[in-house]
């Protein structure tokens, strides 16, 4: 495939015993799939297995609280730092909090900074809430932004649409995320998804404006990124790979990363995006 270590941003390895009846329906529409990913959920080392018979390096494993529409719990932190203990040179962990559920924010911003949380994820569809309600009295989302500029630790923002039960996208434009990184300009952002498929024009206009983010390519099919961002290059430098998988249409990790070598992109600009930016961004090998 590839002599380069690919480092995938955006994986989902979550707790499915927290899932809500209907995004957990979603997923068994697959049975085997869904018994594969279950399987690889309860054995970090299954996992690390399968990223190997992929071509996978390292991932980035994202877990968000989000009661209402998925069921996940604030424990989502626990469970996803406890199972990267396995390969902390491979794995990293993603966790998240809310600001209307998550019991004293200030408190556990401080714990999640300590357990070793590498990205915190702002799930707007999921978690209903606008990436920049800190503006309107949400002092919490406030204080998570606030804190996380403190540790150093970055946030991943979902932006773009979301298929699953009672996502609410009104939240999805990454419009509202101009507001964060002008207000915390010492923040990594994530702009998670580039807006697909609706606001791709805005999320390059964001990522040209502000030099502290990234652009995670996961959910976007690897074959349509430059129809997508036809001046991809220009940020070559901020942008980082992802497969958003397991999930919808996303198959295979190995597959994604073969479509992205396919495209009429120049050798540093693959390399950049598979490995360097993410590895310089977490200290990854």
């Amino acid at each position: 495939m590839t002599d380069i270590p690919v480092i995938d941003i955006h994986m989902h390895i979550q707790p499915w015993e927290q899932f809500n009846p209907g995004p957990l329906e979603m997923m068994k529409r697959d049975p085997e799939h869904f018994e594969l990913l279950t399987r690889l959920c309860d054995s970090p080392q299954a996992f690390l297995d399968y990223l190997d018979e992929e071509g996978i390096q390292a991932a980035g494993l994202v877990n968000y609280v989000a009661p209402e529409v998925m069921g996940f719990q604030d424990s989502v932190c626990e469970f996803i730092t406890e199972y990267c203990k396995a390969a902390p040179d491979r794995l990293l962990p993603i966790g998240s909090l809310h600001p209307q559920f998550t019991p004293n924010v200030s408190d556990r911003m401080d714990q999640i900074a300590e357990m070793g949380i590498r990205i915190i994820k702002i799930h707007p569809p999921h978690q209903c809430i606008y990436p920049n309600a800190y503006r309107n009295g949400d002092e919490n989302l406030r204080i998570i932004y606030e804190k996380a500029e403190k540790y150093g630790i970055p946030i991943m923002i979902h932006t773009g649409t979301s298929v699953f039960p009672g996502a609410r996208n009104v939240y999805a434009d990454p419009i509202y995320v101009d507001d964060v990184a002008v207000d915390f300009p010492k923040l990594t952002i994530l702009l998670a998804h580039g807006g697909r498929p609706l606001w791709m024009d805005t999320s390059f206009f964001l990522m040209r404006r502000h030099q502290n983010m990234y652009l995670d390519l996961s959910g976007i099919p690897p074959k349509r990124l430059l129809e997508y961002f036809p001046r991809f290059e220009i940020f070559a430098d901020r942008a980082l790979f992802g497969t958003d998988w397991p999930g919808p249409g996303v198959p295979s990790m190995r597959g994604n990363v073969e479509q992205f070598l396919d495209l009429p992109l120049t050798e540093e600009t693959k390399r950049k995006v598979l490995h360097d930016n993410a590895a310089k961004l977490f200290g990854l090998p």
